[in-house]
C-alpha cells in the first residue's frame, strides 16, 4: 500500500493477538560507550560544545541547542555533584515491595548541564536535601562491568 492511500474499511486493517516475537540488539552509541567504557575506570565522562558552553551528561554525539558535532569533545568531569531532586521508594521497579526503602536522586554533576537518576547512600532520608553534595561510589574494579550499576550509590561529600 502506498503512503497516499487509505483504508476503505477497518476490517481491512490486520492485526496480531499476543506477544509479537522480536529479536533485537540494543547499542549505546559511540558517545554510550565512551561513557560505559570511562565508568569502567572510576571515571564519569561528558561531552563539550565549546560553541554553547555547554557539557552534558551523559555524553551526546551532537549538541541539541546548535547541533555541532561533539564526538572529539568528551572530556572527564569529575564524580562529584549535587542532588538535584529526590524520592524515597518503597518498592522494587517490579512493584514488588522493599524491607528497606531507597533514595533515588538526580544528581547534577559539578560543572556540568546534565546528570544521572541514581540511589544515594550512606544517609538517611532526613538528612538528605537539595543542593546536597555528592560523590559517586564506584564497585570494586574487578567487578565493574561497564554499566550505569558500577556506580553502587552517590554518597554525601564530607
Amino acid at each position: 500500500m502506498a503512503l497516499i492511500e487509505r483504508f476503505q474499511k477497518t476490517t481491512d486493517v490486520g492485526y496480531w493477538e499476543g506477544q509479537i516475537p522480536m529479536n533485537y540488539i540494543y547499542t549505546v552509541g559511540r558517545a554510550g560507550e565512551k561513557f560505559f567504557r570511562e565508568i569502567i575506570a572510576g571515571k564519569l565522562f561528558g561531552a563539550r560544545c565549546d560553541v554553547c558552553k555547554i557539557t552534558y551528561v551523559p555524553p551526546r554525539t551532537y549538541c541539541e541547542k546548535c547541533f555541532a558535532r561533539l564526538e572529539e569533545s568528551y572530556v572527564e568531569v569529575g564524580t562529584k555533584g549535587t542532588v538535584h531532586t529526590f524520592t524515597q521508594c518503597y518498592e522494587t521497579f517490579d512493584g514488588v515491595k522493599k524491607k528497606d526503602p531507597s533514595i533515588v536522586a538526580v544528581i547534577r554533576i559539578d560543572g556540568t548541564d546534565g546528570g544521572l537518576v541514581h540511589w544515594l547512600g550512606e544517609v538517611d532520608f532526613e538528612k538528605v536535601s537539595i543542593g546536597m553534595p555528592v560523590e559517586a561510589v564506584f564497585k570494586a574494579k574487578k567487578d565493574r562491568e561497564g554499566n550505569i550499576l558500577d556506580i553502587k550509590y552517590f554518597k554525601p561529600v564530607k
